[in-house]
């Protein structure tokens, strides 16, 4: 069960401004990922699901969280189906986001008032989304729609929140690019959580990186 409700994690993706994404198969590299990016000043973390066993992992890393990272709000993301969402949510995901817009996802994370947040490609897209209950919509891919995207639809639309995933980078110019267009907050995988870091095991070069890319933000927002 989700120790977060929807308007929580809603909130603090708003306030933090950045959610971090993440897969690997090994737990004990997962954990030691998650303490940087947590000491760095992240709040949230997206498990992508694309391993196999890859739900096994994400309830080893969401036991730790709940024992040893107080107010670190895992979720996951690449779900496809209204299944897969449901087993993370019995492992506690608080939040489930998704490549595309899928109803039997929004049916199955609403009745149990758990963020989702699928990914549009349309303003068309986006009102469904909205229309279902969405909070946070996902621009995905946002390296095909960029910043001017997001301030066109914010011109009709001030009221949707748009999280773009792909595209994003650590760089003070991608992401004022970003939040002077409009964006509640942005995801961030390879760009933040490279594999330079992770061959190198360089958990205190990310912790560094998670923190200027937060401040970053920060001073963007004025």
């Amino acid at each position: 069960m989700a120790q977060y409700s929807r308007i929580e994690v809603a909130s603090v993706m708003k306030e933090t401004g950045m959610v971090p994404l993440f897969y690997h198969p090994d737990i004990e590299l997962g954990k030691k990922v998650l303490k940087a990016c947590y000491d760095g000043g992240a709040r949230l973390m997206e498990f992508t699901s694309r391993g196999d066993f890859a739900f096994e992992i994400f309830g080893e890393l969401n036991k730790y969280a709940i024992a040893e990272l107080p107010g670190m709000i895992l979720g996951v993301g690449s779900i496809t189906d209204a299944g897969a969402a449901s087993l993370y949510m019995q492992l506690g995901a608080n939040f489930i986001v998704t490549p595309s817009l899928r109803e039997d996802i929004a049916i199955a994370c609403n009745r149990r008032k758990v963020l989702w947040s699928p990914g549009c490609g349309s303003l068309t897209e986006i009102n469904r989304a909205e229309e279902l209950g969405c909070e946070i919509v996902k621009l995905f891919p946002g390296s095909t729609y960029g910043p001017g995207f997001v301030k066109a639809i914010k011109g009709p639309q001030p009221w949707t929140s748009v999280m773009p995933t792909g595209g994003v980078s650590t760089e003070p110019s991608n992401l004022k690019g970003w939040f002077e267009a409009g964006v509640t907050c942005v995801g961030m995988g390879s760009q933040l959580i490279s594999k330079e870091v992770l061959a190198n095991k360089d958990y205190s070069g990310l912790e560094l990186k998670v923190k200027e890319a937060l401040e970053t933000i920060k001073k963007v927002r004025g």
